[in-house]
């Protein structure tokens, strides 16, 4: 599925976002097993609470970050997400 920048994002119900305490970082739970995150996946898929598109998922963190320039690494991770099912496009209505 081709992201599109207008949706809104939110995790897919069969996926989970969560600290783990013993790894020291954010997870993706599934039923089938659970995928490590970096630290700026994490910020990303933090935002992918169904109220956000891309332009304020990219606002939000050049300005948390004090940087500009993101949109495209971030567009790819949103992208990757969609592709592995972690994530769902809501279209506006």
């Amino acid at each position: 599925m081709a992201l599109d920048s207008k949706s809104f994002f939110a995790f897919s119900p069969l996926h989970r976002l969560q600290w783990e305490e013993a790894q020291q970082r954010y997870v993706i739970l599934y039923p089938e097993g659970l995928v490590e995150l970096n630290l700026s996946a994490a910020e990303i898929l933090k935002l992918c609470d169904g109220t956000r598109d891309l332009d304020t998922i990219v606002s939000e963190l050049e300005a948390k970050f004090e940087t500009s320039g993101l949109r495209d690494d971030i567009s790819e991770l949103l992208q990757s997400a969609l592709d592995n099912g972690w994530i769902r496009q809501i279209p506006r209505q």
